[in-house]
């Protein structure tokens, strides 16, 4: 069991979405992890847009944040100096702003990993240069 799991969009949306190639997946890694899960604004706005036609995934999402199972620790406003800074290293990628909130939340929580799907985390570096800590199937 792991906990400090700090997740990300794909996650969720495979996890709410049965029709998604990695929903087993999904399901299988969230079991694993002690709640709560890590997230920020960004990450349930993005995954409030891609669930937008899956019937009842936004009374799911709502359901966890209002049961304490997930988190959102995080203050845009207080880190915009250091998002700004990644989003710039990384904008040839580009970095997306949910992306790189979760490479400062990897920052701001020592000993967190991030759960996800996107193979951009494996190029991303917190702190400039060391490996972020992935739970990820690719």
């Amino acid at each position: 069991m792991r906990d400090n799991v700090i997740i990300d969009t794909g996650i969720l949306v495979a996890y709410f979405n049965r029709r998604e190639q990695w929903h087993s997946w999904a399901k299988v890694q969230l079991a694993k992890i002690q709640p709560p899960l890590l997230t920020c604004e960004a990450v349930i706005v993005e995954t409030c847009f891609l669930l937008k036609n899956c019937y009842g995934a936004k009374d799911l999402i709502f359901g966890l944040i209002k049961s304490g199972n997930l988190v959102m620790p995080f203050n845009l406003e207080k880190e915009i100096a250091q998002i700004e800074l990644l989003m710039k290293c990384y904008e040839n990628i580009p970095m997306s702003l949910a992306d790189s909130c979760l490479v400062r939340m990897s920052e701001l929580n020592a000993g967190s990993c991030i759960l996800t799907l996107d193979s951009d985390f494996q190029i991303y570096r917190k702190n400039n240069n060391q490996v972020i800590d992935l739970i990820t199937i690719l």
